[in-house]
């Protein structure tokens, strides 16, 4: 069965004074269904940025240059923009980062989810805001004929990022992009906030991308993991194989740099491990492997030529000199 959603050599770059920045750099991807992929990277990897394209809401300033994300085998960069907007909500929905400037504040919580069930299921009024009532009660809001009634200031992280998701489940999509969920939310909130993607992904049998850039995120809730660096995936896998046996050097410094994993050498008196260095510029005079200046095992090739994506053991890809060499020997 061909995947759910296929992304192939997807670009979206932004032009500016500065020359031309590749947010989305040569990506591809394969998500099936009922499956949860987590996206995880430092901030200003692209990770966002590879949602709003798949969604197709690229701000003004930026475009897809290249690449194919084929939706259940329809090229979603292809369609015209009126059939783009009857997938966008209907068949596929996103969670945005932050749901107090996401939600509209002068408009109550229960017309903002009752719009997007006028808008693809064609109800009438009474009749969306009685459903917006029974998705508010499924994503654990008590006293949901209540709270359609109140503005989203008057209600806290958890309920507000609840509210996000009963918008985005209101249709039924296939696939939900769920960006930084739990992000400034406590850990027994993100924990529910959590459960609840997970049991509404498997009730509707919903494909998942789940972009973070926390590990313990994707450990808790995803079945396969691409890791992102300045625009690229530079390692992708099933979870267990990340955390288990990391290849990138990258990864290894994301994973060593968990607090958690780091404890025995604290607990010694050394310091918590650290990726030196920070991200690169993502413009067009980049060479080589992007992680080259911060890479404790960097060769000369590493500065001239950019290493493949190449899959090292079945299934576990990784983009790296070190392994790209073993293999070709």
């Amino acid at each position: 069965m061909p995947p759910l959603l296929e992304i192939k050599d997807l670009m979206t770059v932004f032009d500016t004074v500065h020359g031309r920045i590749k947010a989305v750099d040569g990506v591809s991807l394969n998500i099936n269904s009922g499956e949860t992929m987590g996206i995880v990277g430092e901030s200003g990897c692209g990770k966002t940025m590879l949602a709003l394209s798949i969604m197709r809401l690229v701000p003004a300033s930026g475009k897809i240059i290249n690449g194919e994300i084929l939706f259940s085998g329809c090229d979603l960069l292809k369609i015209s923009g009126d059939e783009m907007r009857a997938h966008r909500g209907s068949e596929i929905s996103m969670i945005f980062q932050e749901p107090m400037t996401s939600l509209n504040p002068v408009i109550r919580v229960g017309e903002q989810i009752a719009e997007a069930i006028r808008l693809h299921q064609n109800l009438p009024t009474k009749q969306a805001m009685e459903l917006s009532i029974e998705l508010l009660r499924e994503v654990g809001i008590a006293d949901p004929e209540k709270r359609v009634r109140d503005y989203p200031h008057n209600l806290s992280g958890g309920m507000r990022q609840r509210v996000m998701i009963a918008m985005a489940m209101s249709c039924h999509p296939k696939l939900l992009l769920a960006d930084e969920p739990t992000t400034a939310l406590d850990v027994t909130i993100q924990a529910q906030i959590l459960d609840l993607i997970s049991g509404l992904k498997q009730k509707n049998n919903m494909a998942v991308v789940l972009i973070t850039h926390d590990l313990g995120v994707i450990a808790q809730a995803a079945q396969k993991v691409a890791v992102m660096y300045a625009g690229k995936i530079v390692e992708s896998s099933a979870v267990e194989k990340i955390f288990d046996d990391p290849l990138h050097p990258y990864t290894k410094g994301l994973l060593d740099s968990i607090p958690a994993r780091c404890v025995d050498s604290i607990e010694k008196g050394n310091y918590l491990k650290t990726i030196p260095g920070s991200v690169p510029g993502l413009y067009d005079s980049i060479s080589g492997c992007r992680f080259n200046d911060r890479c404790p095992f960097a060769m000369e090739v590493c500065a001239r030529k950019e290493p493949p994506l190449l899959e090292i053991k079945p299934g576990h890809f990784v983009s790296c000199w070190k392994y790209s060499m073993d293999k070709n020997n």
